[in-house]
């Protein structure tokens, strides 16, 4: 099972992508459109063209998990935009209002007083 902690890098994929491609696909899309390495450990969303569903790339040190939600009705509303940049990051519980079909933007949540980051520092 995945969870979404606040260390987790996350990395929304702006345009849609085409929900033929399996986890192969999705990580060539991480390598050359989104410059980022799809073994990073990074958490990776993307979209389909219609907004119905959205999929997850993430690998776990073991191998990848590929997870996919798709609605049973409607559109997701909101997709994040990041004006020419290609994808945009964005914190676990921003991701978590936005597969429940919300606008992160939009959340009250209390401001990042320090980030957390995964590597210590050496």
């Amino acid at each position: 099972m995945i969870q979404l902690t606040p260390q987790m890098r996350i990395l929304v994929a702006v345009d849609p992508v085409d929900f033929r491609r399996g986890i192969d696909g999705l990580g060539r899309v991480c390598r050359e459109a989104l410059a980022c390495d799809p073994m990073s450990g990074t958490v990776f969303v993307f979209r389909n063209r219609r907004a119905t569903a959205i999929r997850i790339l993430a690998y776990d040190g073991q191998g990848f998990w590929l997870c996919h939600k798709r609605l049973s009705t409607g559109r997701f509303r909101y997709w994040p935009s990041a004006g020419s940049q290609v994808r945009r990051e964005l914190l676990a519980h921003e991701l978590q209002v936005l597969l429940a079909g919300g606008n992160p933007d939009a959340t009250q949540a209390a401001p990042q007083w320090r980030p957390i980051t995964s590597t210590a520092a050496a």
